[in-house]
């Protein structure tokens, strides 16, 4: 499996970059970095909403439309949904994502 480099940006705008696998979740690439502000609660069963992130518009639209699961989930995260609202456990990494930027809620759980 190929890596691809990753960006997350907490609350207070500090900017932690990793890699990820392709092939695996973005939630799953955050936990492996020990990223804080990703609980990941339930393991990316979709039952929990404690890896919640936002995507800017770019990226987003590079992703394939939340599933109506992903969406009653986003209903429910401790920081308001935003336009670019996603579960992290839902963002399959792709060689197209390579580059990713994402920010993450200041409250999760």
């Amino acid at each position: 499996m190929a890596t691809i480099t990753l960006h997350l940006q907490a609350a207070d705008g500090s900017e932690k970059t990793i890699t990820g696998r392709t092939g695996k979740s973005l939630m799953q690439a955050a936990v492996a970095a020990g990223v804080d502000g990703i609980a990941a609660d339930c393991g990316g069963c979709l039952s929990c909403a404690t890896c919640h992130v936002f995507v800017d518009a770019e990226a987003a639209a590079r992703l394939p439309a939340p599933s109506a699961d992903e969406n009653a989930m986003l209903e429910m995260t401790a920081t308001p949904r935003e336009a670019g609202s996603r579960l992290s456990c839902q963002i399959e990494l792709s060689a197209a994502l390579d580059g990713l930027r994402v920010r993450l809620p200041a409250a999760q759980y």
